[in-house]
């Protein structure tokens, strides 16, 4: 069975966390919505190792922790759309390392 690369995990997911919070405003369900996400690439990214998906994983929350002071300079979704941006590349990076380390089809 094919996998799905993490970046099409993560992007709906930063998306998608945003889009609720912002809809219901509870920031509990935006991050239930970023959790999945983080969550389904966890076991691609784990195959690199257990420390690369610990870093992936802090890294992407960090960038939905970053849209928040960024969204007063450049908006709401400018600033949302950006860090799943930057989301989506530190996947990409994650896929890379944890293909590196004969995880490419796990």
């Amino acid at each position: 069975m094919p996998t799905i690369p993490s970046p099409a995990l993560i992007a709906p997911a930063v998306l998608g966390g945003y889009a609720v919070g912002r809809a219901t405003g509870n920031r509990r369900l935006a991050g239930v919505a970023l959790a999945a996400g983080v969550g389904a690439a966890l076991p691609r990214w784990a195959g690199g190792s257990p420390a690369l998906a610990a870093a992936l994983a802090t890294g992407t929350v960090a960038l939905v922790g970053v849209s928040h002071p960024l969204s007063r300079r450049l908006g709401p979704w400018p600033a949302v759309l950006t860090t799943t941006a930057a989301a989506a590349v530190l996947a990409g990076i994650g896929d890379a390392l944890a293909g590196r380390s004969g995880a490419a089809g796990s």
